[in-house]
Parts: C-alpha cells; structure tokens; sequence
C-alpha cells in the first residue's frame, strides 16, 4: 500500500487494486427494520407480503421466513372470516394521505389472538404512485401503558395540586410545572437550567443533598419534609415543602442510566406551623401546671415567685429579670410621672441554676436610661417586644450592655406585673442570637406568667406589712 493511501489520501487505483464492493442498503435496511421496537411488515400493490421484522415475529410467532411471500394475511395472521375488511383496511392507506390507525385482531402461530393497534401509509415508487403499503403495529395493551404513561406525564406537569420538578444530572430543573412554578416563586421558563441556589436561600444543602442520594441510591422510603427560604421580591419567605422524590433512568439503555430525579412537593407550612403552635401550647401549660402545684409548696412567696420564673424559661428564654417598683407599688396615675426599678430577682448568668432573689433592702435602684423597655412597660402598663436588630458582634453586645442585660442578649421581651389594680414591677425575657425574637404568642403567655409571678409579689408584700416590727 502507498504512502499517500496510508495517510488517508485519496489516489486512482492502480491496475491490480479491486474494486470496492457495491452495496445496495439491503443489509442496512434489514438491520433497521430488525431493530425497531415496533413490528413492521409492508406489502406490495398486490398485496403481498414484503418485510416483515422481528418485533412483528416476536408478536405473532411467524418467522420473516414463513410471512414474506405469502398473498394477504388470510388463513395465517387473520381468520377468513375477517381477512377481507382487515387487508381492505391496510392497502386503503395506499391511496389515502397520511396515515390511518386501526385496531384488530390477528392470529399467532399457536393459534391463539392478539389485539394489535397498527398505523399504515403509502409506500411510493421512484414515479410517486403507489407501490404498496407499510404497517407498523404493537400490541393493545403496550400502546394503551404508553398512552397513559404520556397522559400521566402531561397531567403531572399541567394540573397537578402540587409541585412537579424534573432536575437534571447536575441539580439543575429541566421542567417545572405551574405549580411548582407559583411555590417557588417565579415563571416557569424562569427556573429552567438554574442553580436552586438562585431560588432559595435556605434549605438549600438539605434538597441538594436529597437529590444526590436518589441519583445515587434511588427513592427513600417516603417523603421528607425540608424548610426552605425561598427568595421572592418581597424578600425570603420562609416555607415547609413535604417532598418525595423518584430516580429516572432511561429505558432505553441495557443498564439503568440516570437522566435525573422527579421531585414532587407540596407547601405544608400552615399545617406545620399548626402542629409547632400546638405543641408549643401543650408544653406551656403542663409547664404552668408544674410550675403552680411547684409553687403551692414555697413557705416565701417571693421564693414562689422565681419558681413560676424558672418553670417559664425552659424552652422559651435564655434569661430572665424581676425588677420591682421602688416604694412597692404605681398605681395608674403615678407611673405617668419617673419611676425607678430595683433589681428583685434574676436567673443566674453563669451555670444554669434556679433563678436568685437579689433584694437585699438597700433601695438602690438599676441604672436603666431614659427610654428603657423596662421604664416603658411601666408608664404603659404593657409588655414591650425589642432586639438588636440587624446588628452582629460587637455592636449588639454594646446594646445589651447598654441596657443593662447579658452581653449575649438579641431579643427581649418586658411585660408588666400587675396586681389589684396597681403595678409592682417589670419581667424582662431574654433571648441570645441562637434563638427567633419574640412573637405574638409568646407575648400572651409570658403575660400569664407575670400575672401569677405578680400575685406572687404582692403576697409576699402583704405578708411583710402584715408582720410588722417584732415587739419588745
């Protein structure tokens, strides 16, 4: 062989060199046919028998062997009886346009039936007439699984009452129905191909990690649910998603390959919240419960008081204060004007501990500024909500230093100790920066627990006075 053939070049042959051999595309049309998944046989103008593949052998029971060559289907592929409006069917599609679809029966080899859908269509010749017929058939049943695999899929991803993502190989959303769409707060060709990360700001590395897993090992056993914040122009809006996910592979390859995961979600936040809510509720009164049978066995009132402080804090504050009005009571027409507060109880800000009575009888009253919550909750007889707001580090340990709290403090939540009309005091909460500030709900109970520290107080206050100085 010459250089130039080697190199890929092309020469004129020489003298001695054969010729390439000729090919018809007989064994490239045999392998195509042989390869679908659907059976095939054509026939000619007359209606004979000209391919036939495997499929269609596989089906029917009938070798291409047996079935090329054979005139119609009748007596073999189909009863007499119904031969002649089974082939006039068939070779109808020779001189009609487009395709036509039909059901019927046809015969194995066996002996026994099958309900086959076929579509057939005009086979033309180099003159564009009609030169026969070919017809493409499956079984009833696949076709109908298909069909309604289809209109599963269509349905998924129009009108479903719930989130439907297809994500692909790389975490990345390939298709989103509407309603996936709406939960995540933007359009739906909008999601497609981004980085969930660009949708949520929280719950991120959980679906992420979900997602890698089902790639991996498939399907957990059933749904999980995962918060999220997702980001919307209003700002982070915070959800429960209840999540089940599916590993898709190809079914078209010998071994299963993963094309991605579906990831269907439904927003089950306010049944969440329901449940949180709920709990939360149930634990607060045993507490409160505990907490008066606890109390009902204190000989000092005062001392009956910080147990109702302690039982309060689990699950619900870092810390606590009881400041007390100095002179013992306001009535309403004197909180108008100044007031101090002197330090009566607080819990301990080292090791946890049952809270400590701190009034030692000096009178000397806490050093709060002008504007404190504590001062405000007094002179409005209600209980104050504040934080350090956005402030981090060092700035938020100087605003709760300021006020005279732990250097840890975030949130704080005063609320006023009434009792028979006049107000004695202030009860300060305290959350640090691992902990949400305080809301509503928790403003209504930590006014429960004021009203019976506050009974506690004035008990206790009574009890003194009624005393009195010992005699000679």
């Amino acid at each position: 062989m010459s250089a130039s053939r080697r190199s890929g070049t092309t020469d004129e042959l020489g003298p001695d060199d054969p010729e390439p051999p000729e090919r018809d595309g007989a064994d490239l049309l045999a392998a195509l046919l042989d390869g679908m998944d659907a059976a095939l046989c054509a026939f000619d103008a007359d209606g004979v028998v000209t391919h036939w593949n495997r499929e269609a052998e596989r089906i029917l029971g009938w070798s291409a062997a047996e079935a090329v060559g054979r005139q119609g289907l009748a007596g073999w592929a189909v009863r007499s009886a119904d031969a002649e409006e089974v082939e006039g069917r068939l070779l109808s599609a020779m001189h009609a346009p487009g395709r036509g679809v039909h059901e019927f029966a046809l015969l194995t080899k066996d002996g026994g039936r099958v309900l086959v859908r076929t579509q057939s269509a005009a086979v033309r010749g180099p003159d564009g007439k009609p030169a026969g017929v070919y017809c493409a058939f499956s079984e009833v049943h696949a076709q109908i699984d298909l069909e309604r695999s289809i209109a599963l899929s269509e349905a998924l991803l129009e009108d479903a009452g719930w989130g439907v993502v297809l994500v692909d190989a790389d975490l990345r959303p390939a298709v989103v129905n509407a309603h996936a769409a709406r939960l995540l707060g933007t359009g739906r060709s909008a999601v497609l191909g981004r980085p969930l990360g660009d949708l949520l700001s929280q719950g991120v590395e959980e679906l992420e990690n979900a997602l890698t897993h089902v790639l991996a090992d498939g399907a957990p056993p059933a749904p999980a649910e995962v918060w999220v914040a997702v980001r919307t122009p209003e700002g982070d809006r915070r959800r429960c998603w209840r999540c089940g996910f599916l590993r898709l592979a190809s079914p078209l390859a010998e071994e299963p390959v993963p094309l991605g995961v579906g990831w269907m979600f439904q927003d089950v936040t306010a049944s969440k919240r329901a449940e949180q809510e709920a709990a939360v509720l149930r634990f607060r009164t045993n507490q409160s419960h505990r907490a008066a049978r606890a109390a009902a066995e204190c000989e000092d009132p005062a001392e009956a008081a910080t147990v109702h402080l302690d039982f309060a804090l689990a699950g619900f504050a870092d810390h606590a204060v009881i400041d007390r009005v100095v002179g013992g009571a306001l009535s309403d027409a004197d909180a108008a004007g100044p007031v101090r507060l002197v330090r009566a109880a607080a819990t301990p800000s080292g090791p946890p501990g049952p809270s400590l009575l701190l009034d030692d009888g000096s009178g000397l009253p806490v050093r709060y500024g002008a504007g404190h919550p504590a001062l405000q909750c007094v002179q409005r007889a209600g209980s104050v909500r504040t934080g350090a707001g956005s402030a981090s580090g060092e700035e938020a340990r100087e605003w709760a230093l300021s006020r005279q709290w732990p250097a840890d403090t975030v949130h704080a939540l005063c609320t006023v100790l009434r009792s028979r009309g006049r107000t004695l005091g202030v009860v300060t909460f305290l959350r640090g920066g691992g902990r949400s500030g305080f809301e509503r709900s928790d403003t209504a109970y930590a006014e429960d627990v004021a009203a019976r520290i506050a009974a506690a107080l004035d008990l206790a206050a009574t009890s003194g006075a009624a005393a009195g100085p010992a005699g000679p």
